[in-house]
Parts: C-alpha cells; structure tokens; sequence
C-alpha cells in the first residue's frame, strides 16, 4: 500500500489528519543541527509539517517502499524496527511515535528505544489507541468498516496501549508523561465522508479512552535496573 500515502482521501487519510496534529505539538529547533527521530515514519506525512521547524528528520520504518516515498518528502531514511532502532544513544532533540505503538508486540521495547535515542532534554511525542472496549469498538467495529477510515484487518485489538502502562514505562527512563485525548472535529467528519472537504481537524479532549496524545521531556535518568533496550 505504499504507493498510497499521498492521497489524502485514501486508505491513510485519517494518518494525514494525525500527522498535522502531532505537528503541533513540535517546537521550533532550539539549536542548530537538532535532529527530530520519527519512528514508524511510514510515507514521512509529518514531513511537511515541519519544513520550517528546523531539523533534520530522520524517519524509521521497516518498509522499503515507504521509506523511498519518505525520502521524497524531505524525510533521511533509516529502515529498522522500532525496538532496535540503528541510531546512536542520545541522538535526538525529538521522538516521534505516531500511530506505531499499537501495532508493535514489546511495548517496553519500544518506549526503552525511543528515550534511548532522547538527549537528557529532549522531547517524545506520542499517539495510539487505548486498550479499552470502546476504543477497540469505534477503532476495528467501525474505522476499518468506514471508506477510507482505516484498511480491514491493520488493527490487533490485542496491541492497544494500556494508558498507565505506558506512563509507568515512560517514567522508567526518565520521562514524565502528560497525555490528553483526540478527536475528529465533528463538524469536519460529516463534510469529509460527503466529499466536502479533503481533510478533517483533530481537536484535543479531555477523554483518553479512545485515542489519545502523549507528551513529555526527558528530566531525569532511567530508574535502577531499566537499561535500554537495543543501545548501539
């Protein structure tokens, strides 16, 4: 499905619908030569958005195919699982997962990679799926039955991210969590579905039980006992 990242009405529209979202929550580079790390990067559809910011990004995946599409974007390729990422210790100003971590089996794993590739100030941003009933319900019953919501078959209910189990990993390797919910802005979803507009505004909510945002800085070292993953 490779080929597909850049229709924005296409199978991965509400991925471009998340991209500007996440986008927002990354600041400008605070120096020069700053290095933002986006891991499952897929098609680089945060690339874009954030021509401007001032880093270099560099974007993990494991698909060949949507790495070449992420070089087109502006977006230097590294392919890798996100639990050993081929990256050094402290490479990164930012660490981006976006709609990776409910598709990935070791989830402690993969939050031990993403604080190890942080700077001892940087940043990690987060989004996914919560590992609740209704979440699993709008997210498979519906999303995946809905045109161009979400491809059959891409979600394993069994993988969605418990919200305090991932504060708690996080907090393991010196990064204190803060996570708010998002949604579609009402107003937009039913213009889009009708071919109305070509894309949908995400607004922060209060509720997490669906899909939610993750930010926090690296302010500590990892606990006793709680080496990274992977270190390389």
């Amino acid at each position: 499905m490779a080929d597909r990242w850049g229709d924005p009405r296409g199978d991965f529209a509400m991925l471009h619908w998340l991209a500007v979202a996440r986008a927002e929550l990354v600041p400008p580079a605070s120096r020069s030569g700053a290095v933002l790390v986006d891991l499952g990067c897929g098609g680089g559809l945060l690339a874009p958005h954030l021509r401007e910011h001032g880093y270099r990004h560099v974007g993990v995946d494991l698909s060949p195919r949507s790495l070449a599409v992420a070089r087109g974007r502006g977006v230097l390729p590294v392919r890798g699982d996100v639990t050993a990422v081929p990256l050094p210790d402290g490479v990164a100003d930012v660490v981006v997962a976006g709609e990776i971590l409910e598709h990935v089996p070791d989830l402690p794993g993969a939050v031990a990679e993403a604080c190890r590739l942080m700077r001892p100030d940087g940043l990690l941003i987060v989004d996914t799926l919560a590992d609740t009933a209704l979440a699993r319900w709008v997210a498979v019953h519906i999303g995946e039955r809905v045109p161009r919501m979400a491809p059959r078959g891409v979600h394993d209910p069994a993988l969605f991210v418990n919200r305090e189990h991932l504060g708690r990993e996080c907090a393991r390797h010196g990064v204190r969590l803060r996570i708010r919910g998002l949604r579609p802005t009402l107003r937009d979803l039913p213009a889009w579905l009708a071919g109305r507009r070509d894309t949908v505004r995400m607004r922060p909510v209060r509720d997490t039980s669906i899909l939610y945002q993750g930010v926090g800085y690296r302010t500590g070292p990892p606990s006793p006992g709680s080496a990274p993953r992977g270190t390389r």
